[in-house]
């Protein structure tokens, strides 16, 4: 080898060296060193073991000593295996093996954890998973590494699972490193003072940090002051910290408090407490979980100058939170931005202080508590063998979330009786029964399951019973049953033995659940651990020396403000006013947008929408304006109307706020997601200028666009940065000089409006106007409310064409929720809608068949199932909706309208969801069973995917998908046509009576005498332009077989004509009610022949109530419907072409030169009532003349819309509130804005009505004299009606009436 490289390679392995020694010294030492190995055998403890040789001190992994491992005398789940580590130490990881040489090793097993040797805590993995995986052989080590370190003294093993062929047997190891603290202990008296002798300068971060550990539930912990008598103060309160704000001398409500945080921390166990002050927060950790909460201001500068530990040791005047609740427990590792305060106090600084008696060592209280678990739990304890006869006393305590259970019993065999101590709806009850009824009944407290320790003590003498709870006398009683207990008493706690044949035991109630200490007979302690070791007593499915409650509500798993409640096996979300559903409130009960709202085929009003659905963003209640083509989002604020400005003398400037009623975030989100926003700003001005000339600087301006804003000097109708108003852009400015009509600066009304279209600088905020001091200056503006349509993220769609093509997006994180929703339409019967995957967890949802939808997915408890299958088939080219949610309590799948499909999760089993892979839509990563079809609007926990942006670079997938109206097309009503758009679909109106974005919404008018409506559909000077055609050829295309014929009515008059359609061959058609108040259909189809009357046996039609009728003409057979009536058929003898039709007529017919008399003297007196829905084949003549005055309509007399087409019962004469067509505006100066005011009718036209109203009286007096006067000659007795069941179906469709409010903005179009 070359010099150089022998030289190279030395330096390279010395470097080598050198770095490997650093990794053994430098940085944090490793923790993960065995710690069993050397145990010495008095170390290890069990509850029993089989022979010597299989004892416990032989159960040292890779060890064959003794029988080469532990085994107890019976495998059961009373088992355990102890280890005393010498000393409280950092335990990272625990490993087991088998037994050597044997078929006996473990599954599963439970990990306890001490300080004592006493008041064990169960170690969980994901806050409810307890179970720890074993050994599947007796020779492989199985290692599993704590998520957490744990620091304890003392690991107790309990075995759950074993090999079914063998016994239980195990060989444990446990690895971790040496822990070193400094504690202090403070008996409920004392305190430690630090105070800083020199103020610190102020610095943007503060950390205390500490652990403690306390049998006391409530307690002041810190106490720290500052400048100004702010102060924090932290206690324990019924086992939660909560953190307090107090400045100066405090009110009676001991202060500001700002968060509470963690629950049931009076378990004398080590917490462990962070408090963080930042330039604007203040983070609060407790053990795993931390809350922030914005610092109040006055606190934003504030630095500490002293801390009190234990007590509040306060100089200044203020109230302690806790008057007199000093801390009683243990504190360590007590850390002031890194300095060790209890190191200073055991060093006798002279900045610490310690009052009382205060010692630095953790002295615990021996207390046993026994945890019953479940419907099985019992413990049975006997009789003392000297109870006293003339006194009888049990006291315990208890702490549980049940409402119900049963606490103790026994029997009274003397009297022939049983006593029962119990929880009931959360109070605490007794009852003795004799002879099988209740003899005695006593209650006393309430709200004892909030999982507080409460004391209960039952006493008894000669003639008086009491029950005292917290040691507040709840209830007593004189009575004369005794309680003789002896030594063969037996008394039983929180249940009975499944299996009890002497029937000692008998539980009408509930089961207790929840734990249990200091029980006492006779005022003499009951030893627990003897009754572990079967010494005394019995007991079944209990967990003693430690209490296993667990809060299910801290932190919460209800979202949105749902409000937690639990049991002892459970928690329960009530969603009730929050705007969310589901197991945890995390699903929005509403649609994100007004367009989801309308394709669920909802009609304009208010509606609560929710932008991001189960994102954090609330819902907010808005306007929905439902118009055919568009569904608008409208948000007012607080001054839409038209303003006029009045500038007082101290300010040069008006300056206008405008609040919203939705939230700052809600706002962002409707504007982001719509496709179209728009704002209307206008400004009317007389001698005041806008925006200057283009050179100067801007008299006025506006804020606008995302918070806070950004000042904006163009102006509605203008683009951004133009510094234009609209005429500026379309060139149509007063003074072409300038760019808005009030820089013209004239004396004369002006004005410059127009929309602001640009969403980058929406929503208006605030405007300022500026020339106004001038003499003469007067002005005005409006900003209108935001308006906003389509949403982008509901028509948001990919269409995938092979099976083997699929999107990807990153890995979806729904840890402990997650919820999909989307849309699709297939034709296929089966593919995957989307996939993720991670090591073993996966989330899948799938369409399984033509009818079924399946939501698959695993959190480590092996894989689970949600079907859902429909009635109908899935793979019909339609649109359907899929949602699928997954939380900590259950999943649930919903399909369209179908009920929906849950599978509860494991109460004791992973919950987290923990993925890797990227996220597949359409296909798997595998490219089997790919998707065929569209997937629409997919959204995950809120978010919504961009299928179309991704779909653009994606082969195989293209973006949108059309043909929505196979699926909303139903929504369209009355002969609307659904009309496909890029995104969505409209209803085209045009060919139906009806209006509205469904065509739902009837238009009805309130008729007079006098009103005439004539629609026209040939003109006459046709025939003269073609005088030597022959007339059948001239109107051969006007030439009708059939009708389809239906309006609505609602009148007291008899006769009355409702419709009349004539032809230039003296044809016609009438439809009317006759004077006997029946439906009459006339025809006259032969100019030669006589007419044909039909009539219906429906009677009472002039009843003033709402009545639909629907005419149906085929050739020569004809059905009548009214109402809810049976079909009625008739049969036309004379012809069947209805030829060359002139025009409709509804209501009075002008011109009757070519009726009958009699039918001439009945058209002559018009209709007075209410006509809606009016529809002759595709032409609606009530909606023309309303609607479309521009349509080939003519309108005689007054005529008035109205909502009198509205089927209540309301007197149709009464008051309307009505829009009439000869409303016209008074005379006011055009340019000249017109604030908060009303426009009249001139009084011209009232003398105009009040004399057609005088001629129409007079006629119709005349015309009634000679109509009674006539005889009835016209009845045809050739018309028969047909059987109903015999009658002939038509090819015409009719809908039922759909009532809403007016629309507006349709387009519809008349023939």
């Amino acid at each position: 080898m070359p010099l150089g490289s022998k030289g190279l390679a030395g330096m390279t392995a010395l470097l080598a060296s050198l770095l490997l020694a650093s990794c053994g010294t430098g940085g944090e030492e490793a923790c993960d060193s065995p710690l069993v190995t050397n145990l010495p055998p008095s170390s290890f403890r069990s509850s029993s073991q089989l022979t010597s040789s299989h004892g416990p001190v032989f159960a040292k992994v890779n060890r064959r000593e003794g029988a080469g491992g532990w085994s107890p005398l019976v495998s059961d789940r009373y088992q355990w295996l102890e280890v005393d580590l010498g000393r409280r130490t950092q335990i990272t990881a625990v490993a087991t093996q088998g037994r050597y040489g044997s078929s006996d090793w473990l599954t599963g097993y439970l990990l306890m954890f001490s300080d004592t040797g006493h008041n064990w805590r169960q170690h969980r993995q994901e806050d409810s998973l307890g179970a720890f995986p074993g050994n599947s052989n007796a020779d492989t080590v199985v290692q599993y590494k704590l998520k957490q370190p744990v620091i304890a003294r003392y690991l107790r093993l309990i075995p759950l699972d074993w090999n079914p062929t063998g016994r239980i047997g195990v060989r444990l190891e446990i690895y971790g490193c040496r822990y070193t603290s400094d504690v202090a202990s403070f008996d409920g008296s004392s305190s430690l003072i630090y105070r800083l002798s020199v103020r610190p300068s102020w610095t943007a971060m503060e950390v205390i940090s500490l652990k403690f550990k306390t049998l006391k539930n409530s307690g002041t912990l810190l106490h720290a002051e500052g400048q100004r008598d702010h102060s924090l103060t932290l206690v324990l309160e019924k086992g939660r910290l909560l953190l307090y704000h107090q400045q100066g001398v405090s009110s009676s409500s001991g202060g500001q408090r700002l968060v509470s945080l963690g629950s049931l921390l009076d378990d004398q166990h080590w917490h462990h407490v962070k408090l963080e002050r930042l330039s604007t927060h203040l983070n609060l950790t407790v053990d795993k979980n931390t809350h922030q909460v914005r610092i109040p201001p006055e606190l934003s500068h504030w630095d500490i100058h002293q801390l009190s530990l234990g007590a509040v040791q306060s100089h200044g005047l203020q109230k302690p939170i806790l008057s007199n609740r000093n801390f009683h427990g243990c504190l360590e590792n007590l850390l002031y931005n890194d300095l060790n305060l209890i190191d200073l106090a055991k060093k006798n600084n002279h900045q610490v202080f310690v009052m009382g008696n205060v010692t630095f060592s953790c002295s615990e209280p021996l207390s046993v508590s026994v945890t019953f678990t479940d419907s099985q739990s019992f413990l049975q304890l006997p009789g003392l063998t000297a109870w006293s006869s003339q006194f009888v006393s049990v006291a315990l305590q208890f702490r549980t979330w049940n409402k119900a259970g049963l606490l103790l019993t026994f029997d009274l065999p003397q009297q022939e009786g049983t006593v029962w101590l119990y929880l009931s709806e959360a109070r605490l009850r007794l009852q003795i029964s004799k002879g099988g009824r209740a003899s005695l009944e006593l209650s006393a407290a309430s709200g004892l399951n909030d999982g507080q320790w409460h004391s209960v003590q039952l006493n008894a003498r000669q003639d008086h019973l009491s029950i005292t709870v917290d040691k507040d006398e709840g209830a007593t009683a004189h009575t004369s049953i005794p309680l003789p207990l002896t030594a063969d008493s037996q008394l039983f706690f929180g249940g009975c033995p499944v299996q009890d044949s002497n029937q000692q035991c008998r539980n009408p109630f509930e089961v207790f659940q929840g734990c249990l200490r200091l029980l006492t007979l006779d005022n003499q302690p009951v030893d627990l651990i003897k009754v572990q070791q079967r010494l005394l007593g019995n007991y079944s499915h209990l967990q003693i020396d430690m209490c296993g409650i667990i809060d299910r509500c801290s932190p919460s798993h209800c979202e949105h403000g749902g409000r937690c409640t639990q049991s002892w096996s459970t928690f329960h979300c009530n969603c009730s006013n929050s705007g969310y559903r589901g197991a945890t409130c995390h699903s929005s009960t509403y649609e994100q947008s007004c367009e989801a709202y309308k394709h669920k085929g909802n009609t304009s009003g208010h509606y609560y929408i929710d932008v991001d659905g189960s994102g954090p963003i609330k819902p907010q209640l808005i306007y929905c304006n439902m118009t055919e083509d568009r569904a608008w989002i409208v948000i007012q604020h607080n001054n839409t109307e038209l303003t006029t400005v009045h500038l007082s003398s101290e300010r040069n400037q008006y300056l206008a706020h405008f609040d919203y009623a939705s939230l700052e975030e809600q706002l962002a989100a409707i504007i982001s997601q719509s496709e179209h926003c728009e704002q209307e700003l206008s400004y009317h001005c007389r001698k005041s200028r806008l925006l200057n000339t283009p050179e100067g600087a801007p008299f006025s301006w506006w804020v606008g666009g995302p918070d806070p804003g950004q000042v904006q000097t163009y102006w509605g109708g203008a683009l951004p940065d133009s510094r234009q108003c609209a005429c500026g852009l379309q060139d149509t400015c007063m003074d072409s000089n300038h760019y808005c009509n009030c820089d013209a600066d004239y004396d004369q009304w002006a004005n410059d409006s127009g929309l602001l279209t640009h969403k980058e600088t929406l929503p208006v905020r605030s405007l300022v106007l500026g020339d106004l001091q001038r003499p003469g200056s007067e002005a005005a503006y409006r900003v209108g409310p935001l308006r906003c349509h389509g949403d982008n993220n509901f028509w948001n769609a990919a269409f995938f064409d092979k099976e083997t093509s699929y999107l990807h997006f990153p890995t979806f994180h729904g840890e402990l929720n997650a919820d999909i929703s989307f849309l699709f339409k297939t034709p296929s019967s089966s593919g995957v809608f989307l996939e993720n995957l991670g090591i073993k967890d996966f989330i899948r949802i799938e369409l399984s068949s033509s009818s079924e939808v399946v939501f698959s997915f695993d959190v480590g408890n092996g894989p689970l199932e949600v079907r859902v299958e429909t009635s109908g088939p899935l793979n019909d080219n339609r649109w359907h909706s899929v949602r699928a949610e997954r939380n900590v309590k259950e999943a649930s799948l919903r399909v369209d309208g179908f009920p929906a499909a849950t599978q509860e999760a494991p109460a004791d089993g992973h919950i987290h969801l923990q993925l890797n892979s990227q996220l597949f839509i359409g296909g798997t990563a595998s490219r089997q069973k790919g998707f065929l079809g569209c997937i629409r609007s997919l959204q995950l926990n809120g978010v919504t995917l961009d299928l179309e942006e991704r779909a653009k670079i994606t082969p195989g997938v293209r973006p949108g998908c059309p043909g929505h109206c196979s699926s909303y097309g139903s929504l369209c009503q009355n002969q609307g046509r659904c009309v496909e758009r890029a995104s969505g679909f409209y209803c085209d109106c045009g060919q139906s009576a009806y209006t509205g974005s469904f065509c739902h919404e009837e238009v009805s008018a309130s008729f007079k005498s006098t009103t005439s409506i004539t629609y026209i559909l040939k003109e006459p000077y046709e025939l003269s332009r073609n005088s030597s055609a022959l007339p059948s050829s001239i109107y051969s295309d006007m030439t009708l077989r059939g009708e389809n014929i239906s309006l609505s009515f609602r009148t007291i008059q008899s006769p009355a004509l409702l419709l009349y359609v004539n032809s230039f061959y003296r044809e016609y058609l009438a439809l009317l009610i006759n004077k006997h108040d029946e439906l009459e259909l006339r025809y006259k189809l032969h100019s030669s022949r006589d007419v044909e009357v039909l009539w219906s046996r429906v009677t009472n039609l002039a009843d003033g109530r709402l009545h639909t009728v629907t005419i149906r003409r085929l050739s020569d057979t004809v059905s009548v419907q009214i109402d809810q009536h049976a079909r009625e058929d008739f049969n036309l003898t004379s012809d069947v072409e209805f030829n060359s039709i002139k025009s409709l007529i509804v209501g009075r017919v002008q011109e009757s030169d070519e009726l009958d008399e009699e039918l001439a003297g009945l058209a002559s007196l018009g209709f007075t009532g209410c006509l809606s829905g009016v529809r002759f084949n595709s032409i609606s003549p009530l909606k023309a003349a309303l609607l479309h005055p521009d349509s080939p309509v003519s309108v005689t007399g007054p005529l008035a819309q109205s909502s009198c087409g509205s089927s209540s019962p309301a007197n149709p004469y009464a008051a309307e509130t009505t829009r009439s067509l000869s409303d016209q505006p008074g005379s006011v100066d055009p340019g000249q804005p017109l604030v908060n005011t009303i426009r009249s009718d001139s009084a011209l036209i009232g003398g105009v009505i009040a004399l057609v109203i005088f001629v129409t009286v007079s006629a119709l007096a005349i015309m009634a004299r000679f109509i009674c006067s006539r005889k009835e000659t016209y009845r045809n007795q050739e018309v028969k009606a047909a059987q109903p069941e015999d009658g002939h179906e038509f090819p015409f469709s009719s809908q039922a009436d759909s009532q809403g409010a007016p629309g507006e903005n349709q387009k519809e179009y008349f023939i």
